[in-house]
């Protein structure tokens, strides 16, 4: 939940009015931003922005976009489009692939920036890199003045010791390499580059340095003054969509300042991009059904009364299909907006939630567990019951312990996009791994040791809508000098029969456990789950000295039968 500063003045000025002294009342003007204000002097506003989705109202001039609807002095979609063609270009290098690989720019002229407007600026330049940025891991904004730069721009790599440039705030030239050591922002993000031989740069034509992202911009061309009229703005990042968002962000609150926004071309050597047009301002379209709405707020709003709220929360209906059906256009800084149920929120909010009269459930229901819950829990009891102590392990895991450690060929997993660590870098499928590892961090504790969890795997299926699927899975361990088949399937055995359940064993082969020491559990004909002994690679992959007898199954499928029988 960012909390956004702001200058009353700056902010009335985009406005074009005054705002309440009062607090309750200020308080009423921001709600409907999701806003509480926490401070409010007569020189700053300090705003808790309650929703973490709308890095727009992140700064002062997408509060005043959005307020300026809300408040009536503006209605509808506001349109920014591009001005026209500056020829300008810019050549990423194919080394930084896989350092930084995504850079989009803009160049808005005619921008009125005061010293207040300067601030807000680099606030929300701030705000963006340290959230919606990943604290400038995932991207970074550069702000230049560009009547200083001589197009075209090279976006590349440097050697640490190769290339000198004043830094912003800094006086004397310093090598990347020193950069990392005395400059405070160095010090902050050098973690971002030091792994890397090359680090990335962005130049102008004469071999001028604009910035080391995500670092630090130079002191001669990365400055903002009250006398720039004409700014370059540029993105780098590891994702390519979040760095679009981000530039379109920074380029419409300076277009809020009385700029107009010049594309530039971004020429990638990457296969799956080639020459690049940024920015993007298309605005998306969704089709919203009247009778959905007023199901949902539960006030029977006109056609027209729904556009009108639409048009305060600044949205833009491009067609009316019928009296019950409409094509919303949403602005181009909406990201957030993923489904009808999105913009009903933002109607129900431009209505005002207080004005709306609360009323009692029709139907009195009573909580309880449903079925599934209590199965689950009746597992447990069971394994509770046979000596295991349950475990916690995280859902997140990575491929060496899942397939490497665990003695096996390597799947498709689900895997992050932007993993902070490198052991949390997929999503686990199955649970056996997680259990070893907590053994394995646990050597020091008296043996025998028997543990369980009942625990959620993801999948991997092409058939479903997001490519993957959940499963929720039991596994268990025991460790001691003398664990093996016998003792794992005993406590199979004992689950089984307090479930009321048959199953039956056949012989595999798997790389986890011993040959001719594991086996598939078989229910009703269907595979269900493992069991055998570890095998002592995987016992020497874990540091572990004792041999170890386990069992996983998949519940879901236990659920089933439990449900039908």
């Amino acid at each position: 939940m960012p909390t956004i500063e702001v200058e009353r003045e700056d902010l009335e000025m985009l406005l074009g009015l005054h705002l309440p002294i009062d607090m309750e009342e200020l308080n009423e003007v921001f709600s409907f931003i999701k806003g509480e204000v926490k401070y409010a002097g007569e020189k700053e506003i300090h705003i808790d922005i309650k929703d973490s989705n709308r890095a727009d109202i992140w700064g002062v001039e997408g509060i005043a976009r959005a307020l300026r609807g809300i408040l009536g002095i503006e209605r509808g979609l506001k349109q920014y489009g591009l001005s026209g063609e500056l020829g300008i270009n810019v050549l990423v290098d194919q080394r930084l692939r896989n350092i930084r690989p995504y850079i989009a720019c803009a160049v808005v002229k005619g921008v009125r920036l005061s010293d207040a407007a300067i601030r807000h600026i680099m606030r929300f330049q701030d705000k963006m890199d340290q959230t919606y940025g990943r604290g400038r891991r995932r991207t970074s904004i550069g702000l230049y003045d560009f009547d200083l730069i001589t197009p075209p721009l090279r976006y590349t790599v440097s050697k640490p010791d190769e290339t000198r440039f004043i830094p912003l705030g800094f006086d004397e030239e310093l090598t990347l390499r020193e950069i990392l050591k005395v400059h405070p922002k160095g010090i902050m993000y050098g973690h971002i580059v030091e792994p890397y031989d090359v680090w990335p740069i962005l130049i102008e034509s004469k071999d001028k340095v604009l910035s080391f992202p995500p670092i630090i911009n130079s002191n001669d061309l990365g400055r903002l003054t009250v006398e720039t009229r004409n700014v370059l703005v540029e993105v780098t990042g590891t994702v390519y969509s979040t760095v679009l968002y981000t530039l379109t962000n920074m380029i419409l609150a300076l277009a809020d300042r009385g700029g107009e926004i010049y594309p530039v071309e971004i020429h990638y050597p990457y296969a799956d991009l080639g020459c690049v047009r940024t920015p993007n301002l298309e605005n998306e379209k969704m089709e919203l059904n009247i009778q959905y709405v007023r199901k949902i707020i539960g006030i029977q709003l006109s056609l027209q009364e729904v556009i009108d709220l639409l048009e305060r929360s600044r949205y833009g209906v491009s067609k009316i299909l019928n009296e019950d059906t409409l094509i919303v256009e949403i602005p181009c800084y909406r990201p957030d907006i993923m489904h009808p149920i999105d913009i009903v929120e933002d109607i129900a909010i431009a209505y005002d939630l207080n004005k709306m009269q609360p009323r009692w459930p029709r139907i009195s229901t009573v909580g309880g567990l449903n079925r599934e819950s209590s199965l689950r829990n009746l597992v447990r009891e069971i394994m509770v019951g046979l000596g295991y102590q349950e475990v916690l392990t995280f859902t997140l895991s990575n491929p060496e312990a899942l397939f490497e450690k665990m003695n096996i060929p390597s799947e498709k997993v689900v895997e992050l996009a932007n993993p902070k660590v490198s052991s949390m870098t997929c999503l686990r499928n199955w649970l056996l791994p997680n259990l070893m590892e907590f053994l394995s961090h646990n050597t020091h504790v008296e043996y025998p040791q028997r543990i369980f969890e009942v625990g959620y795997c993801v999948v991997h299926d092409e058939e479903q809508i997001n490519k993957a699927r959940d499963l929720e899975k039991l596994a268990c361990v025991t460790i001691h000098s003398s664990a093996c088949f016998s003792e794992a399937k005993s406590v199979l055995d004992a689950l089984f029969t307090n479930l009321e359940l048959e199953y039956s064993l056949e012989e595999t082969s798997h790389g986890s456990f011993i040959d001719g020491r594991a086996g598939k559990i078989i229910v009703e004909g269907e595979k269900a789950g493992l069991i055998g002994e570890i095998h002592p690679q995987v016992l020497q992959n874990w540091n572990l000295e004792n041999p170890a007898a386990a069992f996983e199954i998949e519940l879901d499928k236990i659920w089933q039968r439990l449900k039908s029988g």
